[in-house]
């Protein structure tokens, strides 16, 4: 299987630097975030997807919907694939991040999620994955997601290294999952 991983375009809250994990909020993909968007679209439009899985958060579906003009191929949601439940709805990513300094992997705050929580979710994830029959599928997701996909996949980094790895908007990378 031929699977692709993307981060979502640009939203709203990105440039207001705040967290978000509730499909209600109305973070969407700014004029930047769908430019980016169409880039990758455009970068893709050769790949023969069979689908889309994407996220509960809009900001993957709206960019997903971009990407899948050149495809026409269904566009389904995952909830494995959600971003980290932070605990921090619409507060600072900073905020967060110095609430969890005491100990990045395992804080759970606010009843949120830690980071070694959401990556057990994210590999239950990979685990449905392999036994799915697409020759070539796409998954648009969150950076936090896409961390773990490249700790999976490309191995030789250590859970503590998990947030150094940094994914920019729309980035993508390809990897080939035996069956």
């Amino acid at each position: 299987m031929h699977f692709y991983c993307m981060r979502h375009g640009r939203t709203n809250y990105n440039d207001l630097g705040l967290c978000n994990d509730d499909p209600a909020r109305g973070v969407v993909l700014t004029e930047t975030g769908i430019a980016q968007a169409e880039a990758a679209a455009q970068q893709l439009r050769g790949v023969a997807l069979s689908r889309i899985l994407v996220s509960p958060l809009p900001r993957t579906r709206q960019t997903a919907e971009i990407v899948n003009r050149y495809h026409q191929v269904p566009i389904e949601i995952h909830a494995d694939l959600a971003d980290i439940r932070s605990g921090f709805e619409s507060r600072p990513v900073a905020d967060y991040f110095a609430a969890i300094d005491h100990d990045p992997l395992c804080a759970r705050i606010n009843g949120g999620e830690s980071l070694l929580d959401h990556k057990q979710r994210v590999l239950r994830f990979i685990d449905w994955l392999r036994v799915q029959g697409d020759e070539t599928l796409l998954v648009v997701a969150h950076e936090e997601t896409m961390r773990v996909f490249i700790a999976c996949f490309e191995g030789g980094i250590e859970d503590a290294q998990l947030r150094d790895i940094h994914i920019g908007n729309c980035e993508y990378r390809h990897y080939v999952l035996p069956r």
